[in-house]
């Protein structure tokens, strides 16, 4: 699956488009770098940055948007089903 793009049914079934990748990338920050901050396993944060997490609990999103200084809306957006 190429890197921010979203599930599809097959896949799951959502529509979030997940931009870790490229805010880590602008601020400078490795995953592990950023896996270290918050506490939150290198692994499950590479399941949250390659569109494969069916949920994220709000006190990680929290953590993560506050270690990067960013919002949940810089860090995921919505793509509709064609049709």
């Amino acid at each position: 699956m190429e890197h921010g793009a979203p599930r599809n049914s097959e896949d799951g079934d959502h529509r979030i488009v997940v931009h870790l990748a490229e805010v880590l990338e602008r601020r400078g920050m490795t995953l592990t770098e950023l896996s270290e901050r918050i506490g939150v396993t290198l692994a499950n944060l590479s399941i949250l940055k390659t569109g494969k997490a069916r949920a994220v609990r709000f006190t990680t999103l929290t953590a993560i948007c506050e270690a990067l200084d960013t919002t949940p809306a810089e860090l995921f957006s919505y793509e509709p089903r064609d049709g």
